[in-house]
């Protein structure tokens, strides 16, 4: 379950004593009221507590709400046995219990009605429904309860769930038809399982490696039982494959599996799942943390495919209790929201599941290369080193930057053409008549924000600056660490999104450097680079919240990386680029970086929409269906952006990036002589400053 929506309460107490209400008092005295009571004297003190006191009552009988301890989701408490309670004591208008908390919130009509609820459950001991537990309640006032509205959360991307697939005889049927006690492998199985019981058929299900060994199917293959379900399943188009491998879970209240995604080489697309018995709460994550909790009612059948298949995990969590929307008690089916208005517990009963799959015969070219085992060796064959010298910079830097951008153009420049506005504010703050030069320009979408400024824009790529030729800006092709243009002639300069291209710590400081070069004493220059502080301050960033459901995004969500990540894609908090960048800008003598190299420096494939692990790696760019490339022939097959045919089809390319810590950009400043620091900030996940040259 997600914990989002949850309600929050602050129950003030008096310093000195509890709440005193009818007549009862209800905890410690202080020290002044105990004096009073043993002496019946009434002292300065005791009058100023006496007043306290007044205050207090006074306060409570203007509350309507109470907290009431021991009684929440996360103690075993149902809302239907909770509700019964309060509702003895008056008129309830709303019962809030966050999820997987100890605790609730009652709001009553009356002030009245939460004080009789406040002297009747305060201390009161009550048994748990489905349980022989006791507990005791604690209650207090609140002054207000706050709670979120909570969204409805989608299903994970190509995830089905359809209810009532099979009748209730065909499922009494094919329960019956597995045998527990005749096998004499079930207790093999429990001892390696622990959590539940399980059978496999046409294949064994390999819990190592979530795959199977083809070269070894088992006899018999799949029960009988089953193929009428098979084949109505290919006929309704819920599978394209007739399965050739089950595997039979049964679940006892309290049991679950791990998460847990099944390995890419080892089925087809599709994987279909029939639960019997009883309904359960399935989790779904994706590798950004985004959890999902989907309800799979009884006799329904959930089908895996795309996305939800190979990039998300799926698994249950032990627990003898669910929990759930109340109000759709016997017909739910889809995510549990996390609505604190509308959560209740559902007690889990035994659950039998039969999870269908098609043993896949050649190897997988997903659409999601960093998490397919098929394609991880051939990627790590293919993908480049970190550069070792300055010839192996400018290499990867020519194969994965300056030629991607060339084949991407169109389809890049359709993606950009929001100017961002702390770009626009610098700009249209310049003074009229000012000449700007835009270094690595792109599709020239700042070049005509201001029109009193006399800018030029230049780019390595010579498709993007004839994209800025048929806007009517002023362009041309240049290196960004060569610019020719005349030194100390600009006004201002701007470099947005470039710098972070550079491979090593050398060659981006000597574009700061050129940068510097072309500012007149007392120019300004505004830089952008991509920061690996994608949340920063408890917000997230643009290109975090965009990665669910975004449509003709640069980065749309169509990698990811394994729950279980390759070794070149671990966390890692000291990349060799931040490496070397710390010894240059500490004016270390020794700028060899190839000295403490780690064994693997393969730069790794970052997953789109996801925070960072690495300062230096890969960032894919699926190049959508129908985006016709500069000279592509005009009867090449395109497919609308989306497609299943235009993700199967469309090549992806991989674009070297160094994204910044916190400080490292101005670090890099600071070592330059020449200019100075005027405003450094972070704008949307990249960090910028404003220099000044001196």
């Amino acid at each position: 379950m997600t914990a989002g929506g949850a309600a929050c309460a602050r129950p003030k107490m008096a310093a000195c004593c509890q709440v005193a209400c009818g007549g009862r008092a209800v905890g410690r005295l202080c020290a002044g009221s105990w004096l009073s009571a043993v002496t019946g004297m009434e002292t300065g003190e005791n009058i100023e507590e006496h007043l306290k006191v007044h205050k207090v009552k006074k306060k409570i009988l203007r509350k309507q709400s109470l907290v009431i301890a021991n009684a929440g989701l996360g103690n075993g408490m149902s809302r239907h046995q909770l509700h019964r309670i309060v509702e003895n004591y008056g008129m309830v208008e709303a019962l809030l219990m966050p999820p997987n908390k100890p605790y609730s919130f009652v709001k009553y009509e009356s002030t009245e009605d939460a004080k009789k609820a406040f002297d009747a459950l305060n201390g009161k001991e009550v048994t748990l429904e489905d349980s022989d537990q006791n507990i005791v309640l604690y209650c207090n006032f609140v002054e207000k309860v706050c709670w979120e509205n909570s969204v409805p959360t989608s299903l994970p991307p190509d995830l089905k769930v359809i209810e009532n697939i099979i009748s209730p005889e065909e499922e009494r049927k094919m329960l019956e038809s597995i045998d527990w006690k005749g096998d004499e492998n079930t207790q093999n199985a429990q001892k390696t399982l622990k959590h539940r019981r399980v059978k496999h058929f046409g294949y064994e299900f390999c819990y190592d490696n979530n795959g199977v060994d083809k070269d070894k199917p088992l006899p018999g293959g799949l029960p009988e039982i089953c193929i009428p379900f098979l084949e109505k399943c290919l006929k309704q188009g819920y599978i394209k494959h007739k399965p050739d491998q089950l595997t039979v879970n049964q679940y006892e209240p309290g049991q679950g599996i791990p998460p847990h995604i099944d390995t890419h080489s080892a089925f087809e697309d599709e994987i279909i799942s029939l639960s019997l018995g009883s309904e359960i709460v399935m989790d779904f994550k994706h590798p950004d943390g985004h959890t999902v909790a989907v309800m799979l009612p009884r006799r329904s059948l959930l089908v895996m495919a795309g996305e939800s298949r190979y990039l998300w995990t799926h698994g249950i969590t032990p627990r003898k209790y669910d929990v759930i929307q109340a109000s759709e008690l016997g017909q739910k089916v889809g995510t549990i929201t996390a609505d604190v208005r509308d959560l209740t517990l559902k007690r889990r009963e035994t659950r039998t599941s039969f999870t269908f799959r098609k043993v896949r015969r050649s190897s997988c070219n997903c659409i999601y290369p960093s998490v397919c085992d098929s394609q991880k060796e051939q990627q790590r064959q293919a993908e480049p080193s970190f550069p070792h010298s300055e010839m192996e910079a400018s290499e990867l830097e020519q194969e994965h930057v300056h030629k991607v951008y060339e084949e991407i153009a169109t389809h890049f420049s359709s993606t950009r053409h929001s100017p961002w506005p702390r770009v626009v504010e610098f700009l249209r703050s310049l003074p009229e008549g000012s000449i700007v030069a835009d270094v690595g320009c792109g599709n020239g979408k700042y070049l005509g924000i201001n029109r009193d400024l006399y800018m030029i824009g230049c780019d390595r790529s010579k498709n993007l600056v004839g994209i800025c030729g048929e806007k009517g800006s002023q362009a041309f092709v240049c290196d960004a660490l060569s610019v020719p243009i005349r030194s100390g002639s600009c006004d201002a300069c701007i470099s947005i999104a470039v710098i972070h291209h550079f491979s090593t710590a050398e060659r981006r400081l000597a574009a700061i450097r050129e940068l510097a070069r072309l500012l007149k004493p007392g120019g300004m220059a505004l830089i952008y680079v991509w920061a690996m502080e994608q949340e920063y301050k408890n917000q997230k960033s643009k290109y975090l919240k965009e990665k669910h459901g975004s449509k003709n995004k640069e980065e749309a969500s169509n990698t990811g990386m394994s729950q279980r990540l390759p070794d070149d894609q671990k966390p890692d908090s000291s990349s060799q680029g931040s490496a070397c960048s710390a010894r240059l800008l500490d004016d270390s003598e020794d700028k060899g970086c190839a000295a403490k190299q780690a064994v693997d420096s393969r730069l790794p494939v970052h997953t789109n929409r996801t925070s960072f692990h690495s300062q230096d790696m890969l960032v894919p760019w699926h190049l959508k269906g129908g985006i016709k490339k500069k000279g592509a022939s005009v009867d090449e097959v395109s497919f609308p952006a989306g497609c299943k045919e235009s993700q199967e089809l469309s090549p992806v390319f991989h674009r070297y990036y160094h994204v910044f810590r916190e400080g490292e950009l101005e670090a890099a400043c600071r070592s330059l002589d020449c200019v100075r620091i005027l405003k450094n900030y972070y704008d949307q996940g990249n960090w910028c400053v404003v220099l000044e040259k001196l």
